[in-house]
């Protein structure tokens, strides 16, 4: 049970936050120049295997802590409202406090999202002193099986020391169509989170590029049930899901590259997790320019998409200036540099479903098609 002491803080903390959110929303609404949302990835290994999952290898080592505060700082530059800490698995970071503290230090909202495996009372109470703003863990079914070892048998008494001894937001997420045994266990997960007090989202497995993997209907039914059960919680930016889980398609303005940048362990911005490979510059040399550029691109794979930060990130822009610029596919294989030093192999994987092992920078790279010069608003 978590103490009086405690409560008033997560009250407090609660309220410090949602003022920060005011600001973010309103100089979002006031500016376009500015990315809202970061996602950087300091850690691809990660402690688990998961047969949908492309976001992992078995092998890299911890991105150095100096190199991640000089990757949060230009961010900071930038403008950067919100850091999204992932991986891989990024409590796998020995420094990972270090690096919260620093994104609270140049006055950006802190986010983790993670297994939770690795999650202890000491690591909370850690992340408690460093100023973590927001914690995902992501749980796919209550029992593991040969899809997901991310159970709630495994996880359940991870939570309870959440519920405990943590005074930042908590998230619980499930996802449908990842192909586990028993679909309606997310349901279970979702009333497991909100009885211990968190918040609980659900998202909707995609293939290789990021786009639908249509859902049956017993998962669509277990889907409407636990957005019931999520209607108080904090990501109710989630109305683009609705045409994705009854398989149609969506026509809006995805800012990936301008609004949102996925940084990867490597350094370089990509559009996100699924399109890794475009633009793939550095981010010591990404520019105001290619934030402007960006997000007056139209990307060819938004129609499908469920990617949810992007989606959710763009609809502050959804009302305003139509994309003159759009890119097309075109498969082919070049190298980059990355910021470590060295040179990356970046492919063309003309998959269509979900892949089952590690994670590599193989992704459609594109070509630019420019209907008319970008004026900067």
């Amino acid at each position: 049970m978590a103490t009086l002491r405690l409560k008033s803080r997560r009250v407090l903390k609660k309220l410090d936050l949602g003022c920060r959110l005011l600001r973010f929303v309103a100089r979002g609404l006031l500016s376009t120049h500015h990315p809202l949302l970061a996602h950087v990835i300091p850690m691809r290994r990660c402690n688990l295997s998961c047969a949908y999952c492309n976001e992992y290898d078995s092998h890299s080592d911890p991105v150095p802590v100096q190199e991640m505060y000089r990757r949060l700082d230009r961010l900071a530059e930038f403008g950067t409202s919100i850091i999204t800490i992932s991986g891989g698995e990024p409590l796998m970071h020995p420094q990972l406090e270090e690096i919260v503290a620093h994104v609270r230090r140049r006055g950006m909202i802190a986010g983790l999202i993670s297994n939770g495996y690795l999650m202890t009372r000491n690591r909370i109470e850690a992340f408690n002193r460093a100023g973590l703003d927001h914690l995902q863990i992501s749980i796919d079914n209550v029992h593991p099986d040969d899809v997901s070892m991310k159970s709630l048998k495994v996880l359940d008494q991870k939570l309870s020391t959440l519920a405990e001894y943590a005074a930042f937001h908590v998230n619980i997420n499930s996802v449908l169509g990842s192909g586990v045994k028993n679909p309606e266990d997310a349901l279970t997960v979702a009333r497991r989170a909100v009885s211990l007090g968190f918040t609980c989202t659900v998202g909707v497995i995609h293939n290789d590029g990021g786009c639908l993997k249509p859902l049956n209907e017993k998962e669509r039914q277990i889907y409407y049930e636990i957005k019931k059960l999520a209607r108080h919680s904090y990501a109710r930016v989630d109305y683009f899901q609705k045409n994705l889980v009854e398989g149609k398609p969506r026509n809006w303005r995805c800012r990936a590259g301008g609004r949102y940048l996925y940084i990867c362990e490597n350094g370089l911005v990509h559009y996100c997790s699924q399109q890794r490979g475009y633009p793939a510059i550095p981010l010591e040399k990404y520019t105001p320019e290619d934030i402007r550029r960006e997000y007056n691109t139209q990307k060819s794979c938004t129609s499908f998409c469920t990617v949810s930060c992007v989606n959710q990130v763009s609809t502050m822009d959804f009302w305003r200036d139509p994309q003159t610029l759009r890119v097309t596919p075109r498969p082919r294989t070049i190298a980059v540099a990355s910021s470590l030093g060295g040179l990356i192999s970046v492919q063309h994987s003309g998959a269509t479903g979900p892949r089952t092992g590690p994670a590599t920078l193989h992704s459609p790279l594109w070509t630019r098609a420019k209907s008319q010069s970008v004026k900067p608003r």
